[in-house]
């Protein structure tokens, strides 16, 4: 079985029952477990309820720094947090690329949920984009993964000696993507998985389409490449990467 560690199931692609089909389509490509990420907080209730009635769907529980000034305890509650399908908190993070002048905002907001992973003992899915240093400052005492992972060499050593995973997406696939896969040709085996962030960064040949989780199989196809694996070899590995990563699947 191959897992889509990171997909948006609440988005407008799986909407008028669309879900079943995006669901179906993957699973006849192989990809049997999705992980379903939320990023505005009103998606965390109706991302469980898709989870409650589909026993290969999990849910990662946190609200985006794109909304910097939400308060994470209304959303992220201990309900939520004990709730069998939920098995992380994201996705998380920083993001200076889309804007950087509510910086103390967006790290009010990643703290605080950081603190909500500490006392929890739940993995993160980080959001991080042109924010390296601070990202690294900050995230510190859990562990999780790099989620859509683009940064380069310096800020995954830091991250790997913390025990973090990586995760590749569509990206990979790309044609100027080269320093990524470079990237992904450093990181340990054991310490990467695989995502689509759909309905975005669809992977070739698929680019400029809508991404679905089905298309994570190209990610894993490339993969395969850098790595020099068969896909029976991968697909064994990153099995037990996400159960090493999502432990709470097991449960």
């Amino acid at each position: 079985m191959f897992t889509d560690t990171h997909c948006h199931l609440t988005d407008d692609y799986c909407a008028n029952d669309q879900l079943d089909a995006v669901i179906t389509r993957a699973a006849d490509a192989g990809v049997t477990r999705l992980i379903c990420a939320t990023s505005d907080a009103n998606d965390i209730l109706p991302a469980i309820k898709i989870a409650e009635t589909h026993d290969n769907i999990f849910v990662t529980a946190g609200i985006h720094p794109e909304y910097a000034g939400m308060n994470p305890h209304e959303y992220i509650t201990p309900d939520v947090l004990a709730h069998p399908h939920v098995v992380g908190i994201g996705e998380i993070g920083l993001d200076y690329h889309e804007r950087s002048d509510n910086r103390d905002a967006q790290i009010k907001l990643f703290s605080e949920q950081l603190e909500i992973a500490r006392e929890s003992g739940l993995p993160v899915a980080i959001h991080a984009r042109d924010a390296d240093d601070d990202t690294a400052a900050i995230l510190t005492g859990v562990r999780g993964v790099m989620h859509c992972f683009t940064s380069g060499w310096d800020l995954a050593k830091i991250m790997l000696d913390r025990g973090f995973y990586f995760s590749a997406s569509g990206i990979l696939t790309f044609k100027n993507a080269a320093e990524i896969r470079e990237t992904f040709a450093k990181i340990p085996m054991n310490r990467i998985v695989i995502e689509t962030d759909s309905p975005f960064c669809a992977p070739v040949p698929y680019r400029g389409k809508t991404c679905e989780p089905f298309m994570v199989m190209e990610t894993a196809r490339v993969l395969a490449e850098i790595k020099n694996l068969q896909m029976d070899e991968l697909e064994t590995i990153l099995e037990q990467n996400t159960l090493n990563l999502y432990p709470k699947i097991k449960q």
